[in-house]
């Protein structure tokens, strides 16, 4: 099976000591960046709400975006992701045969890249695939690429003999790929703490993306191939509870604060 999850916007930029692969999309990373560059900075700042600071840093990432970037500048794709999602993926904890395995299994979904793999070398940006960027495709990162993510993923699905993908992805990112292009069973795992306040269980923005990626390293780990074994994620206190599950949309619940 395949897994996608959302990039982040933190950055751990750390140099790490692996091989990097090069993006599938890059031209079209390119081909953004560009585009990215030539807004000002008050049309960068609203573009994703940024502060004057951010908004400054990423107009001098764009601006440094390299068509041809050398090593030292880049880093793998999800070792450099930081976020709340990273957290519970814990990349830089997986050893050589997990990360082998997550290369050809585990696609992040990205505004600027498509589509990475764990090791492909990205550069500093921040975009957001709910950018409102004008393109020649489009109004929206969403017109620019939906039909080439369905694409991408059909065709990496098919090489690995597969037709189901699991969506730890946020709806933001996995809105930017076409369903009706898209010709994988998707499953769509939630995650939701209890409060015991009688309200019943509810999603907790943090805890949730957190366990997007902890179900994403649960899949590496245990070289998941059957659907029917996504059910006995347990990890970090939850489980899979039928009565508040549908169809390809499992919902895993645990007492809330974990312990």
């Amino acid at each position: 099976m395949l897994v996608v999850i959302s990039p982040a916007k933190r950055l751990d930029w750390a140099e790490r000591d692996v091989t990097k692969t090069e993006p599938a999309f890059q031209e079209d990373a390119v081909r953004l960046a560009k585009t990215a560059r030539n807004l000002t900075l008050g049309n960068l700042k609203g573009l994703m709400d940024l502060s004057d600071d951010l908004a400054r840093l990423n107009r001098d990432r764009f601006a440094a975006f390299s068509d041809d970037p050398s090593r030292d500048i880049t880093r793998p794709a999800a070792l450099a992701f930081a976020g709340d999602t990273y957290q519970g993926l814990e990349a830089t904890s997986l050893d050589a045969p997990d990360m082998a395995w997550a290369q050809d299994h585990l696609r992040i979904l990205s505004g600027l890249y498509g589509l990475l793999r764990p090791l492909d070398a990205i550069q500093p940006y921040r975009l957001e695939m709910g950018s409102r960027l004008k393109t020649r495709r489009g109004k929206t990162l969403y017109d620019y690429w939906r039909d080439g993510l369905s694409k991408a993923l059909n065709a990496q699905a098919d090489a690995l003999g597969t037709d189901v993908l699991i969506n730890c992805a946020s709806q933001e990112y996995f809105g930017a790929v076409a369903p009706k292009a898209l010709k994988l069973r998707v499953i769509t795992p939630s995650f939701m703490e209890d409060k015991d306040d009688g309200k019943g269980p509810r999603i907790v923005s943090f805890f949730a993306k957190k366990a997007r990626g902890a179900m994403a390293r649960y899949v590496i780990q245990n070289r998941l191939q059957d659907p029917q074994d996504v059910l006995q994620f347990g990890e970090g206190g939850y489980a899979y509870e039928p009565s508040l599950s549908e169809a390809d949309r499992p919902v895993f619940v645990r007492p809330y604060p974990a312990s």
